[in-house]
């Protein structure tokens, strides 16, 4: 027989607490932030019990962590995965975020918590590092002579792009990506970056990756999972 237990309102609820909470935190820390949302707020939502969210998670520490370990855990596999792009295209495709996209949640923790040693600060690094590695893998893919240093200028990019478009409530990805263009074919050999000349091989913003996140969508979205860019 399945365990059951009682939530705030007294009504009985099955399994699937953890679950609850986790989509509970996604909604809460996307909509009012981290620092914002208290564990009192996040058991009302998730209809748990806090002694039951304790159960779960040690803290609100482990809970964050968590929270952005389910985030985008393929490491935007809408983009990097893609098999109907070349290299360029999808080094390309990685700025092709909806300006509604709300602020990229990995660049909003490492804000909020103000400590490195943070778990979940740890993570958001251990993430952007693991973005501009997948960038540097698909630049060493399109014959880019320096592979790791086109990554890091593009994961640049684009964590300047999402915070410009958040603080001046305009979409900077497309002059983001022109950029990009710019150093992405300085990089490739002429051979590769000939394509550059082609209508059809550089994607334009809201036209080749999959819309997302977080939104916030993949919510990049509202709901539990980014798609496409939106995450970075």
């Amino acid at each position: 027989m399945t365990e059951l237990e009682k939530g705030p309102t007294g009504r009985r609820r099955g399994r699937g607490a953890r679950e609850r909470i986790l989509g509970a935190s996604q909604r809460l820390f996307r909509e009012q932030g981290i620092n914002g949302t208290g564990m009192d707020q996040l058991c009302a939502a998730a209809e748990v019990s806090k002694r039951t969210a304790y159960q779960h998670f040690a803290g609100k520490d482990e809970l964050v962590a968590e929270y952005l370990r389910r985030f985008d855990p393929s490491v935007l596999s809408g983009v990097f995965d893609r098999t109907d792009l070349t290299p360029r295209e999808r080094l390309l495709a990685a700025f092709d975020v909806p300006a509604t996209t709300p602020l990229c949640p990995y660049i909003a923790a490492a804000i909020e918590l103000h400590d490195p040693q943070h778990p979940a600060s740890q993570y958001a690094r251990e993430y952007k590092q693991a973005v501009a590695g997948r960038l540097a893998d698909t630049a060493r893919e399109a014959g880019a002579a320096d592979p790791e240093r086109l990554g890091e200028q593009l994961a640049l990019l684009i964590d300047g792009a999402a915070a410009r478009t958040r603080v001046l409530d305009a979409d900077a990805f497309p002059t983001a990506a022109a950029i990009a263009a710019v150093l992405i074919d300085s990089a490739l050999p002429a051979a590769v970056g000939d394509d550059r000349n082609h209508a059809s091989s550089a994607p334009s913003p809201g036209s080749t990756a999959p819309a997302a996140h977080a939104s916030a969508g993949k919510d990049a979205a509202t709901s539990t999972r980014p798609s496409s860019a939106s995450s970075a």
